[in-house]
C-alpha cells in the first residue's frame, strides 16, 4: 500500500488501497501507439454553389478552439484512475484496550474496617481508608485489564462491573463507606458474586483479589464451598488478611476487635484451592508490598495494539472526473450548434 504524509495534520497519511491500478494511467497513449489509425470515411461533401459568394462576404473565419476538450478528457482520465486506486486517509493511531485479565476486587466494608490501626503519612487512619489508598493505586496500574469492584459486609454487591474504565472503578472505590452492606462479614457470598460476574467471560485469565479483616460471620455460601466452585470455574483467588494483630477494644459499631480475629486458615485454604496465594498485611507498607507482588503474579500484557481510522476519498476525484466529462460533452454540443448556426446564417445571407 503506497502512502504519503499530508503535512497538514500531524499523524494523518494519504494512502492507496489498490496502488497497482495506477499502472493504467498510460493505457490510452499505449493504445494509440499500438492500434492502427482509423481510415477517413468517404463522406459526401455538402456542395454549396454559392460558396465563393459567401467566402467573399465573410473574409474572416471564426476559429473555434479544439484543444481544450482533449485536455479536459486527459485530466478526467487521470482522475478516474486515481479514484479507482481508492485513495484513503489514515488518522492518528488510537490505542486499543490490550487483551489482559478479568480482575475483580472484593473489599470488606464491614464494621471492623473502622478500626484505626493504620498510619499513612504520619496520620492514623482507619483500615478502609488505607485500603482505598493502596488498592486505588493498584487499580490505576492495571492498564489492559478489565477491573471490577465488589463491596461486601453482611451482604455482597457489585459496585463496579468489569470495565476498562479504571478511573471510574477507582472513583467508586473511594466512595465506599463502612456499614453500607451491614456490620458482619460474608466472605462466601462475595466469592459467589464474583464467580457470577467472571464465569461468563470468554477469557481464561479470571482473577479475584479478596481483602478482609475478619472471619466469615454471615452469608448463605460457606467460603470453602465457594472456593470449590471457583476452582471448577477456573477463577484464581488471591486472599489478603488486613489489619493489625487483634487487641482488646471496641469499634464504632461496638464490636470487640479482640473477639474477631482474621481467619487466616480459611483464607489460606481458599487461595490454595484455587491456585492463588494468601497474604497477611499488618500495616500499609505490607499492604503496598502485597499489591506490588500481585502485579508480578498477575502481570499486565505488554503488547500494545492500535487502531487507525480510515476514510475513503475516491468520491472526490470521481466527482471531478464526471464534471469534466460533462464539460467535454457540453463543449462538443456547443461546436455542433455553432456549426449549424453558421450554416443557417450563411443561408440567410444567400437569400
Amino acid at each position: 500500500m503506497a502512502g504519503w504524509r499530508t503535512g497538514l495534520t500531524p499523524g494523518v497519511d494519504i494512502e492507496f488501497a489498490w496502488p497497482w491500478v495506477l499502472l493504467a494511467l498510460p493505457l490510452p497513449w499505449l493504445l494509440r501507439l499500438a492500434l492502427p489509425r482509423a481510415e477517413p470515411e468517404n463522406m459526401t461533401a455538402l456542395r454549396v454553389p454559392f460558396y465563393r459568394l459567401l467566402s467573399a462576404e465573410q473574409p474572416e473565419t471564426v476559429s473555434v478552439p479544439r484543444r481544450w476538450p482533449l485536455l479536459l478528457a486527459v485530466l478526467a482520465w487521470l482522475l478516474l484512475v486515481l479514484a479507482a486506486a481508492r485513495p484513503q486517509w489514515l488518522g492518528e493511531p488510537v490505542p486499543l484496550p490490550m487483551a489482559g485479565r478479568d480482575l475483580m476486587l472484593a473489599v470488606d466494608i464491614s464494621g471492623s474496617m473502622t478500626e484505626e490501626d493504620m498510619v499513612i503519612g504520619g496520620r492514623v487512619v482507619d483500615r478502609l481508608t488505607a485500603v482505598k489508598a493502596v488498592a486505588g493505586d493498584f487499580i490505576e496500574r492495571r492498564e489492559g485489564d478489565r477491573v471490577g469492584l465488589i463491596l461486601f459486609g453482611q451482604q455482597a454487591y457489585v459496585q463496579t462491573p468489569l470495565t476498562f474504565d479504571r478511573a471510574t472503578a477507582r472513583t467508586l472505590l473511594f466512595e465506599a463507606a463502612v456499614g453500607l452492606a451491614g456490620r458482619e462479614t460474608a466472605i462466601g457470598d462475595a466469592i459467589g458474586l464474583a464467580l457470577k460476574r467472571l464465569r461468563d467471560q470468554p477469557t481464561e485469565e479470571r482473577v479475584l483479589v479478596l481483602l478482609t479483616d475478619g472471619t466469615n460471620t454471615a452469608g448463605r455460601i460457606a467460603p470453602l464451598k465457594a472456593a470449590e466452585l471457583a476452582d471448577e470455574a477456573g477463577v484464581r483467588i488471591h486472599t489478603i488478611g488486613f489489619g493489625a494483630d487483634a487487641r482488646a477494644g471496641f469499634s464504632a459499631f461496638g464490636l470487640s476487635m479482640g473477639r474477631n480475629p482474621i481467619d487466616e486458615t480459611t483464607l489460606s485454604a481458599i487461595a490454595e484451592q484455587t491456585g492463588g496465594r494468601f497474604f497477611r498485611a499488618r500495616d500499609v507498607r505490607e499492604l503496598q508490598e502485597i499489591y506490588g507482588l500481585l502485579d508480578e503474579l498477575e502481570p499486565v500484557e505488554s503488547d500494545q495494539q492500535t487502531f487507525r481510522p480510515v476514510g475513503e476519498l475516491f468520491a472526490w476525484p470521481l466527482g471531478v472526473a464526471l464534471l469534466l466529462s460533462a464539460l467535454v460533452a457540453a463543449g462538443r454540443m456547443d461546436l455542433t450548434e455553432h456549426a449549424r448556426a453558421e450554416l443557417r446564417r450563411l443561408w440567410l445571407i444567400r437569400k
